[in-house]
């Protein structure tokens, strides 16, 4: 879920209403070619895909490298959850979003630091297990590349080990400056927004050009753009000196390491930006993948041409500083790997639909679009369920999965080392957004635009935890204190059918899970509710809850009263 984000139209109370299997929809999955499908079925659609047909036997898009269609091998962890339905649940409390400010010398520092250690203590006397902070790449490597400065989270650290508190650590890549215009916010390192200045491809793009510059774009994972470094390098320097920087505290104090994925550290595209005022709830988002790198602006001769052109003048004693043919080749390769060979349109070529290769899905509408509106969610020619539309989806959403399968293998190589102390052992954890509108419909456009391929006939959030069980990560998850029954009806939402349909994929692939809400909430239902699924009588108790987030709010005299009973009881072994 987008961190304080989509909860504005969530607060109308409306008569709960179950989610029911539809036979016309059955009829449609099992007979496409009758092609009977009604506008009304895009109602009351069953919210847990249930068939395992063509649609999850098509043929990969992305070759052999696809993480989609790949066989799981990862280690059987099957007495993970033996004795989880009985344990306790750990919560941490997030850091104030103010917590960090800059002075007149640039300098990072705590802010209003006696009023927190004032909270700190308040919090471990009513029995929270830790605390919840986010280390910002653009507070640690600011200014320059390599040029890594703890002291804030150090001194922060110090001070959340003294309270007897532990740590979940959230390696922030991301930026939060559009976040609130009320607190200042994050950015991501000054250095990095200095090539942005004169390259914005290296930031997500709509279909309009627009960037969003709070993450860079998966598209230059791989590209050495950033002063001779790739971002995944970036990410992977940053991790190595967090790792060594805080090697006395991993396994102790530092129990769990959430680690960045994408805009708000979810893995998902920005195509919800409510920042700046482009998308506003309910609306479906928008495919964000128009960026160079991933859309691809070479014509496919180009490279071809190029190396032509070199070989070409150093077989005519052109002055060129290279006379080994190995380096010569090396020379080739990292040239063509610089043409975006991964790009969607190198992808179409590869599947002999070069047709496909300069255009994103048609008529998929706007930001604020509904899906009644929009042909390319609901069925007929050119939709997202025809051949282009099946290609597309998943193509954008095999590459948020590579994405992350390459920043969590990082992470798990470097973090090795703590996770085999069965005494001492960190959880590494990945976190992903839970859009829940529209999930009722047969296309589930909010989550399509996100990057989550999840439709009524097809498991979305099977390959991804899948890949998360190959990294032994654990999956953070929001909306645990929402009801279906608290949501606007006419926008088909349904968190808690979206959550159990997590819930088990998460089982199949034993991936531990973590809660988290995304709406304050003070309440004795919400506290209630946030109680009732993490100790859901039909799943395991999940590892631990992260309560977003802490504020002068959570102690007031009539929250706190609700607040300290609900934390011991989350804290009590069932």
């Amino acid at each position: 879920m987008i961190d304080g984000s989509i909860g504005m139209a969530c607060k109308c109370s409306v008569e709960r209403r179950s989610v029911m299997y539809s036979n016309n929809l059955r009829e449609f999955c099992f007979d496409r070619e009758r092609k009977k499908f009604n506008r009304k079925n895009l109602r009351n659609v069953s919210t847990i895909p249930i068939f395992k047909r063509s649609f999850s036997r098509c043929r990969s898009v992305s070759g052999k490298s696809c993480i989609i269609s790949m066989d799981v091998r990862e280690k059987s962890r099957s007495t993970l959850f033996e004795t989880s339905k009985h344990k306790r649940v750990p919560i941490y409390v997030m850091m104030p979003i103010d917590s960090f400010g800059v002075d007149t010398s640039g300098t990072p520092r705590i802010r209003k630091i006696k009023a927190l250690t004032i909270s700190l203590k308040a919090l471990k006397l009513a029995g929270v297990h830790g605390i919840a902070v986010e280390v910002w790449w653009g507070i640690v490597e600011r200014f320059f590349p390599h040029a890594y400065n703890w002291s804030l989270y150090e001194e922060l650290f110090n001070l959340v080990s003294e309270m007897g508190l532990k740590l979940q650590v959230a390696l922030s890549f991301h930026s939060n400056v559009h976040l609130s215009s009320r607190v200042q916010g994050v950015s991501l390192p000054q250095w990095i927004t200095e090539i942005g200045r004169h390259n914005k491809d290296i930031y997500y793009q709509d279909q309009n050009g627009f960037p969003n510059a709070d993450y860079l774009t998966l598209g230059v994972d791989n590209i050495p753009l950033f002063h001779g470094r790739t971002a995944i390098q970036c990410y992977e320097d940053f991790i190595c000196s967090f790792a060594n920087k805080f090697d006395s505290l991993m396994g102790t104090v530092i129990e769990e390491v959430c680690v960045g994925l994408g805009p708000s550290g979810e893995l998902r595209y920005p195509a919800h930006p409510f920042q700046d005022g482009r998308w506003q709830f309910p609306g479906i988002g928008a495919f964000q993948c128009y960026d160079k790198y991933m859309y691809g602006s070479l014509k496919s001769n180009e490279p071809t041409n190029f190396m032509h052109t070199l070989f070409g003048e150093c077989m005519m004693g052109a002055a060129f500083p290279f006379s080994s043919a190995a380096l010569f080749i090396h020379i080739y390769r990292v040239c063509f790997c610089t043409v975006r060979m991964e790009d969607l349109r190198a992808v179409a070529w590869q599947e002999g639909k070069p047709d496909w290769a300069n255009k994103g899905p048609p008529d998929a509408g706007d930001y604020n679009s509904f899906p009644t509106d929009v042909p390319f969610f609901e069925e007929g020619e050119g939709s997202f369920l025809s051949d282009h539309g099946h290609f597309f989806l998943e193509w954008y959403s095999d590459r948020l999965l590579r994405h992350a399968d390459s920043i969590l293998g990082v992470a798990a190589k470097l973090l090795q080392k703590y996770q085999e102390n069965e005494q001492n052992s960190i959880r590494i954890v990945a976190k992903i957004g839970l859009l829940y509108w529209w999930y009722q419909t047969v296309s589930h456009p909010a989550e399509l635009t996100a990057g989550y391929y999840n439709t009524a006939f097809r498991d979305g959030y099977d390959p991804l935890t899948s890949m998360l069980s190959r990294h032994g990560a654990a999956l953070q998850i929001s909306c645990f204190e929402m009801l279906d029954n608290e949501t606007p009806k006419s926008f088909l939402c349904s968190p808690e059918g979206l959550l159990q349909q997590i819930r088990t994929a998460s089982k199949k692939r034993v991936v531990e899970l973590i809660g988290r809400n995304t709406h304050e909430r003070f309440d004795e239902a919400g506290l209630k509710q946030i109680h009732s699924n993490c100790y859901d009588s039909q799943a395991e108790a999940v590892r631990s809850f992260t309560y977003f987030r802490m504020n002068d709010k959570i102690f007031r005299v009539e929250n706190w009263n609700n607040f300290v009973p609900f934390v011991r009881r989350m804290s009590t072994h069932l």
